[in-house]
């Protein structure tokens, strides 16, 4: 993995060539820890790039930014992300006539867009964000499920973009907040709107969403799109369907050249990930490294509720054993989980899951001290319809999303602030606008369209907020976390599966559990849902509070701008309720704390 960044002006004329080369080496810095391998700019006219590189594949060659010549057509290549159907499209250009010098996908992409432009794309089973130019246009392109992150604005007609906002700001870009930044944050965070940067001017491009700049101007456009149809499959075929789809998006997503790891939950979808990788390196002679993660005093003070009916730690330690994998469990102190609250937000260049944000980066840090790159079970539960909302009643009666309480949103807010923004209505309008955007077949009944709506929104939102998390988190720790269950195959074929078969005997991603046997032990295989870990431990929202009320206590702090002490107070001497999630199934009492403690923190940092 990587981290890109460049600029691109046609209007506005080229730069000056040592400033516009200081402007992309400290891009290139901004993202250093995406890419501490090595570094690289190019500069053509009033086009620039700059790329740090995480060498996974082919570690001694494939620098970039990448020059190659096709015939006629020169380009060059700044490229973030991997590949999973290398080898047949190298097969396939070969047979056309490319000469390879390297082993890497950078190469193979390079050759494919010299060859066919944007239409390569459709082609691609992978994860990535590329900048593309060659000598006329810059082309900017994304993965399907948008697991790479790409931001950009425009500047004085200069297109900015790179992997992290941080790096806009790095080429100039001034960071600014306005009242549909704070909209997003207060209504919709730790989600956003899909395309919106958060700041001012800021953009992100869209999954599966190309960009073409141009003196013409910027253009855009989509390469794929998801697609309801009818299902033909029955039962049995549409289990060895999926399971022959998982199995091969998992071992497809294994390939590297350093060694790899994986996240073992002990629940479902990363149990079902590490034993497919288990026993892949078994066949190579090797033994898979599994970590899972917990959090000191939870043996003491862990709550069972309908959010989080079990811990991970029985369940993981079960399945190292019967894998026989190398495992460690990492643990996370309450010190340590608040500290990293501000290194977490920086790390998203926003706030974010608060803690949930925190520990991940956390336990990313000791991974990536040992790994490059390990594999999860992300994604599993938006792709098989995996959370409560899925099939709750109330879910599906109410037009709003279901994971988010507005209400608790207002318990720190000013009067004022609340009235200016009208957080409400913000929100509605955002519900409505991505449900209009819902794929649809004729042949739903009304049941089944709205499951689709409730399905969409779980792709456009909570999907990307959870991919957002995992790779900011994991690349500000130098590690590139792949998700299998992200492949567009498994998304395009599960999308159009009858809720009967995905929800068949009361059974959650029956499908899913369904085309794991074999796989897994009945404990884990039949294990219910418990959603990514947190701390229980009363001196860790102590400490939270204390900070906070140090934070209200100080009047020079930004917070007090759009934060009513009395009711923050109030927020703080009431008993927590850890059952009651704001956000999710993890963001109760202590993480609406923790959040405006990042909040605070950002503040200060980009305004």
């Amino acid at each position: 993995m990587c981290g890109i960044a460049g600029f691109c002006a046609f209007l506005a004329g080229a730069a000056e060539p040592e400033a516009a080369r200081a402007a992309l080496r400290r891009a290139a810095g901004a993202l250093h820890h995406r890419g501490p391998d090595g570094s690289g700019v190019f500069l053509e006219g009033g086009t620039g790039l700059a790329h740090t590189r995480l060498a996974i594949i082919d570690p001694a060659g494939a620098a970039q930014p990448m020059r190659r010549r096709e015939g006629a057509r020169e380009g060059v290549l700044v490229y973030n992300g991997e590949l999973y159907n290398t080898a047949e499209l190298r097969a396939e250009l070969a047979n056309r006539g490319c000469a390879f010098t390297t082993s890497s996908d950078t190469e193979v992409l390079l050759c494919g867009l010299l060859r066919e432009g944007a239409a390569f794309l459709r082609k691609l089973n992978g994860i990535f964000a590329f900048a593309f130019w060659d000598g006329e246009r810059l082309l900017l392109a994304r993965d399907r499920l948008g697991v790479k992150p790409l931001y950009y604005a425009m500047e004085n007609e200069r297109l900015l973009f790179g992997s992290e906002p941080k790096a806009l700001f790095a080429l100039g870009l001034q960071p600014r907040l306005d009242d549909n930044s704070l909209r997003e944050l207060f209504a919709l965070g730790p989600a956003h709107t899909p395309g919106n940067g958060v700041f001012r001017g800021v953009r992100e491009v869209l999954p599966a969403q190309w960009l073409n700049m141009t003196p013409g101007g910027l253009r855009s456009g989509f390469y794929w799109q998801l697609q309801s149809l009818p299902h033909s499959h029955n039962e049995v075929e549409t289990i060895e369907t999926t399971a022959f789809l998982v199995q091969d998006a998992v071992e497809r997503q294994m390939v590297s050249d350093v060694p790899i790891c994986t996240f073992l939950s002990g629940g479902l979808d990363s149990s079902l990930v590490t034993a497919i990788c288990a026993q892949k390196r078994r066949e190579q002679g090797g033994r898979l490294t599994t970590f899972s993660f917990d959090f000191a005093g939870n043996d003491d003070y862990y709550k069972e509720n309908a959010f989080q009916p079990s811990r991970d730690a029985p369940f993981a330690a079960e399945m190292a054993e019967y894998l026989q994998t190398e495992h460690v469990q990492l643990e996370c102190d309450n010190l340590a989980l608040a500290d990293l609250l501000e290194p977490a937000m920086l790390a998203r260049d926003c706030p974010g899951m608060a803690d949930v944000d925190a520990s991940l980066l956390y336990f990313c840090t000791i991974v990536g001290r040992q790994f490059k790159v390990t594999l999860t079970g992300e994604t599993a539960d938006e792709i098989f319809g995996g959370y409560p909302w899925f099939r709750s009643p109330q879910a599906f009666a109410q037009r709003r999303f279901p994971w988010s309480d507005m209400e608790a949103r207002r318990s720190f807010l000013r009067g004022d602030v609340l009235q200016q923004l009208d957080l409400d209505a913000y929100a509605q309008a955002a519900y409505d606008d991505s449900v209009a955007q819902t794929p649809r077949w004729a042949g739903d009944s009304p049941e089944a369209a709205r499951r689709r709506e409730i399905a969409w929104l779980n792709l456009q939102w909570f999907m990307q907020t959870l991919l957002d998390r995992m790779d900011r988190c994991s690349m500000s720790s130098c590690l590139e976390a792949r998700v299998p269950f992200a492949d567009h195959r498994i998304l395009e074929y599960v999308w159009n599966i009858p809720w009967a078969l995905k929800y068949k005997d009361d059974t959650v991603k029956y499908i899913l559990r369904a085309a794991g046997r074999g796989w897994l032990p009945d404990s884990v295989l039949h294990r219910p849902k418990s959603p990514y870990p947190k701390t229980y431990h009363p001196a860790y929202e102590a400490l939270l509070a204390e900070r906070m009320r140090d934070l209200l206590r100080s009047p020079g702090e930004p917070l007090h701008t759009y934060v009513d002490p009395k009711k923050a107070e109030a927020f703080l001497s009431a008993p927590s309720d850890y059952g009651k999630p704001w956000y999710g199934q993890l963001m109760a009492a202590p993480q609406r704390i923790a959040w405006f403690l990042q909040f605070n923190a950002w503040l200060k940092q980009y305004f």
